[in-house]
């Protein structure tokens, strides 16, 4: 029964060729199996950069007694991670303990010999070469990559050659479709309207008249409803003609009452 429910399990190493279901009770794994450091500085200049900027220190007069106690602090705490990396920067604390020990010494009062030239210049001018090309580095790394920030395109510009390929239609087909188009024509009718053609200068022989027989002759019984819309616009612009001739004049008696057309003296001469 038990070597049923092992060959059940899912086995979770295979160890020359054979598989291993179970932890084995005495597995020790020691601390140090496996370390991962990320490093914080690209190198004991950067470091050196690092704590002077912090701290707004000026790089041409580098106070040596308290950079150099940050950095022998970083320094330890390295050695408890990689003595191989701190090697290089045990190499830059050596020389910062040099500069200090030769700060410390003595000055020359002897005012006829030359004025002895700074112990940190060295290092002054290795941290501002450093400075720049670090700052050129940054700005280059932020300049468009290729592949990275964009990535280009290869188009193959020779045409395409696709092949067409025609259908087999039979004559048998080509007639049956021409049939069924022959058919929808037949619901398909246009439906022409001719309208009657209606002049300006007819109806203002037709106004004249009738206002010689009435002289006050209505304004709404001039206008043929059979004519449509179209004969009421034409029958309202001859209307309108007359009136700028001079045959015709609008009368109102009263205000919103009903309007009448009345000959001029024109108009009969006219006549």
């Amino acid at each position: 029964m038990t070597d049923c429910l092992a060959l059940d399990k899912e086995p979770i190493a295979l160890i020359r060729g054979q598989a291993y279901t179970d932890l084995p009770a005495d597995l020790y794994i020691p601390p140090d199996a496996m370390k991962v450091f990320l490093e914080a500085f690209e190198g004991p200049l950067d470091l050196l950069l690092y704590l002077i900027r912090k701290q707004n220190l000026d790089i041409l007069d580098i106070p040596i007694a308290k950079v150099t106690e940050q950095y022998m602090e970083y320094v330890d705490y390295m050695k408890t991670l990689s003595l191989d990396l701190a090697a290089e920067y045990l190499v830059m604390a050596a020389i910062l303990a040099e500069i200090k020990s030769r700060l410390l010494l003595p000055k020359k009062e002897n005012p006829d010999t030359a004025e002895e030239a700074d112990p940190r210049a060295a290092l002054v001018r290795r941290l501002q070469e450093y400075e720049r090309y670090k700052q050129v580095s940054l700005a280059l790394d932020n300049m468009p990559r290729a592949e990275r920030d964009f990535f280009t395109v290869n188009i193959d510009r020779n045409a395409i050659a696709i092949p067409v390929v025609l259908p087999n239609i039979a004559l048998q087909d080509l007639v049956r479709a021409l049939g069924e188009v022959l058919k929808r024509t037949e619901f398909s009718t246009n439906h022409h309207v001719i309208l009657d053609a209606l002049s300006v200068r007819e109806k203002m022989t037709y106004i004249l008249d009738s206002i010689q027989k009435t002289p006050y002759c209505p304004f709404n019984i001039l206008f043929q409803l059979a004519e449509g819309r179209l004969g009421v616009v034409v029958t309202f612009l001859a209307m309108l003609e007359l009136l700028k001739e001079g045959y015709i004049q609008f009368v109102q008696a009263t205000a919103f009452g009903p309007i009448y057309l009345t000959p001029t003296q024109s108009s009969q001469a006219a006549c």
